[in-house]
């Protein structure tokens, strides 16, 4: 079955606990870290994630949206993630890879993140070793966008690339994500979508999950 992973970027953040319970229906919980560099917003970083593995025990997936990722990694494996993914546009690959040695070391679940630009076939020197994929479905950088339908197809190479190659890898859709095209998304091959307002703007967040789901 497919997971469901609310960003908390469309949570109130005056009243985070709460938020973070009522997505509890959820599998991951995916908080997104953003430095004002690599994308032009600022968002939360290491003290936040520490905050939130205080009071929930759900699966952080943390999205490390910042430059040179790797001088971060021990931080945010320390304050509680499950798992980490670096953006391979980040920095250089060799740093990129020393990035996933420091989340290994730390017993950490290891992921790369694509932008809209960078072509599928970039994970093909790390795609064995890891633990998941993430496909952005927007640009990076703000929630609230819309759904860039040609990332169907990034979806699709990188679901053929992980079955070749690393078929126990999980691949996460990020951005724009709802009921209109969460099906197209799954069927494309994704096994984690990552939803915000979609769930966050809802009534009853658990409903929603449960139509994301289908």
């Amino acid at each position: 079955m497919v997971k469901i992973a609310p960003s908390i970027l469309s949570a109130d953040f005056c009243n985070l606990e709460r938020d973070i319970k009522r997505v509890s229906a959820a599998d991951w919980l995916h908080v997104d870290v953003m430095d004002g560099m690599f994308v032009p917003n600022l968002t939360v970083g290491a003290p936040v994630v520490e905050s939130i593995r205080k009071h929930t025990d759900m699966f952080l997936d943390v999205h490390l949206m910042i430059d040179k990722p790797e001088r971060y990694i021990d931080a945010f494996c320390k304050a509680g993630a499950d798992l980490l993914s670096v953006h391979l546009e980040a920095d250089h690959p060799s740093r990129i890879a020393a990035a996933l040695r420091a989340m290994e070391a730390n017993g950490v679940k290891k992921a790369v993140a694509l932008r809209p630009i960078t072509s599928a076939r970039a994970v093909l020197p790390y795609i064995e070793r890891l633990d998941m994929v993430l496909v952005m479905t927007v640009e990076p950088g703000f929630g609230g966008q819309a759904f860039m339908e040609e990332q169907l197809s990034t979806i699709r190479e990188v679901r053929a690339l992980i079955d070749r190659y690393n078929p126990a890898c999980e691949l996460e859709a990020d951005g724009g994500i709802g009921p209109a095209n969460a099906k197209a998304v799954i069927e494309a091959g994704a096994t984690v979508l990552v939803a915000g307002s979609a769930v966050y703007g809802a009534d009853d967040p658990a409903a929603a999950i449960a139509v994301l789901r289908r």
